[in-house]
C-alpha cells in the first residue's frame, strides 16, 4: 500500500483520486483498507476534522484497474454522482495494453455478456439468453510498441469487466489479466488497464471537469504513453497544417 494517496481534484463536495491496481475501492472478502477509508482518513488529517468523515462512493473500478475514481465529499454531491452515473452523464475514457492487436485499428463491439457470480466472471452469450445484458464499447488504436499495442476505449454501457471481456472475445486480453486469457501475470498482480480520464459537470458547482489520471509508473506504460502523446501532437500539426 502507498504512504501518499494521488489526488488529481479537490473541492468541498467531491475528491478525485488516481486509484492504483492495489486498492480496493469498497469492502471485499480481503478486509484490507479500501480507498474509502485512506480517504477519510486523509481529509480528516487535512482539514482537522473531528468525528466521523463522510466519503461516498460514487463508482466503482476493479481492483487490478488503476486510475481515476470519483469520490463524494458530501451526501448531496453523492446523490447527484449517482444518478449522473445511471444515466452515462460522465465521460469515461480508459487505455488497455494488449499484445495481440485487433484486427481493425478502430472499432465499436456490441455483444451480450452474462456475468457468472461464482466465478466473478463474464462472458460473451447469445441476444437472447436470459439475464444477458448488451454490452458497447469503441475503442482506437492510438501507439504500438515492438510488442504491444495501446487502445483508447469509450464505454457505452457499463456491464461486470465489460473492457476486459469484449477485448478478450475479439483475441485481444490485457496484459497481466490471466482470468481473460493472458498468459502471464503482470509483477504487481494488476492488469494493464487504466482509467484514463473522467468528464463532466460538477455536481453542485455546474463547472465543467475534466481530470487525467498519470499512467503507472511503469517503463511499458511510460512508453506506450510518449508514443501516444508523439502520435496526438503528429496528428495536430497535420490538422493545423491542412487547414490553410
Amino acid at each position: 500500500m502507498r504512504s501518499v494517496m494521488e489526488v488529481l481534484y479537490e473541492d468541498n463536495h467531491i475528491i478525485i483520486v488516481n486509484k492504483t491496481c492495489r486498492e480496493i475501492v469498497q469492502g471485499d472478502k480481503t478486509g484490507d483498507t479500501t480507498l474509502g477509508e485512506q480517504i477519510a482518513a486523509y481529509i480528516k488529517e487535512k482539514y482537522a476534522k473531528p468525528g466521523n468523515v463522510f466519503v461516498g462512493v460514487a463508482h466503482r473500478l476493479d481492483r487490478p484497474t488503476s486510475g481515476v475514481v470519483v469520490f463524494a465529499k458530501t451526501s448531496k454531491a453523492l446523490s447527484r454522482l449517482c444518478d449522473m452515473f445511471a444515466h452515462h452523464d460522465v465521460k469515461k475514457l480508459y487505455w488497455a495494453v494488449v499484445k495481440n492487436a485487433p484486427k481493425e485499428d478502430e472499432k465499436t463491439l456490441v455483444n451480450y455478456l452474462k456475468r457468472n457470480e461464482k466465478q466473478n466472471k463474464s462472458f460473451v452469450v447469445g441476444k437472447g439468453v436470459k439475464d444477458a445484458k448488451e454490452a458497447i464499447l469503441t475503442y482506437r488504436t492510438i501507439a504500438k510498441s515492438d510488442n504491444y499495442t495501446l487502445l483508447e476505449v469509450d464505454l457505452a454501457t457499463g456491464r461486470h469487466h465489460q473492457i476486459r471481456c469484449q477485448l478478450a472475445n475479439i483475441g485481444s486480453p490485457i496484459k497481466g489479466d490471466l482470468k481473460y486469457g493472458f498468459p502471464r501475470s503482470n509483477p504487481d498482480g494488476g492488469i494493464s488497464l487504466h482509467a484514463r480520464s473522467i468528464e463532466f459537470i460538477h455536481p453542485v458547482s455546474k463547472k465543467e471537469i475534466k481530470v487525467v489520471a498519470p499512467v503507472p509508473n511503469d517503463n511499458l506504460w511510460k512508453e506506450l504513453e510518449r508514443l501516444a502523446m508523439n502520435a496526438d501532437a503528429n496528428d495536430s500539426d497535420t490538422s493545423h497544417n491542412d487547414v490553410g
